[in-house]
């Protein structure tokens, strides 16, 4: 049999005192804390993504007025249906949101009567619109989108001034100054 030796281990009965951080040091990396927090949220909304707040009713249904949208500043290629914010502009007075229809070298043609657009001879499937493209603008179509340029729809057709307009016309690629990552709503319901 084994002899076990028993090693007592005396107990604190008072906790030792945590040392007091110095108030300046306290101050210093709050301060420094929060001044990381500000530049991570500068190059966040600088140089990755922004909120957008969507003004006005040319994109119904899929966005509202009030809506607030995360909007990419990477934009890796160029594609056809993707929602895009419009940089201000001489024929614009503010940016606008618009849908992304043709790209440069497509033939773009409307047919009023029967409300639906062409892009190289194919009609769209536009599940996204709220109504026919019935309503006429001033350009002139069919019309072939020029290098460096998009055509650009709204979705509610009847209450969107976009690339049927002069004012707005073909938009210049550099113009274009985001992709609409996600979409959120402030209002209950939405």
């Amino acid at each position: 049999m084994r002899t076990v030796q028993e090693y007592w281990v005396p107990l604190r009965t008072k906790p030792e005192p945590r040392p007091q951080p110095a108030p300046l040091r306290l101050l210093y990396e709050l301060a420094w804390s929060l001044a990381a927090a500000i530049l991570v949220v500068f190059v966040l909304f600088s140089f990755v993504c922004r909120p957008i707040r969507v003004d006005g009713a040319s994109m119904l249904p899929t966005l509202r007025d009030g809506d607030w949208m995360l909007v990419t500043a990477f934009v890796p290629r160029w594609e056809r249906g993707r929602v895009a914010v419009v940089a201000e502009t001489d024929g614009l007075h503010k940016p606008i949101v618009k849908r992304i229809i043709a790209l440069p070298g497509d033939e773009v043609d409307i047919d009023f009567k029967a409300g639906v657009v062409y892009v190289n001879g194919q009609a769209l499937q536009e599940p996204y619109v709220a109504a026919p493209t019935t309503a006429q603008g001033n350009m002139k179509f069919p019309l072939t989108v020029a290098p460096g340029t998009c055509f650009v729809l709204g979705d509610n057709r009847g209450h969107s001034t976009d690339s049927r307009f002069s004012a707005v016309g073909l938009v210049d690629q550099r113009q274009i100054t985001g992709y609409m990552l996600l979409r959120f709503s402030p209002k209950l319901g939405g």
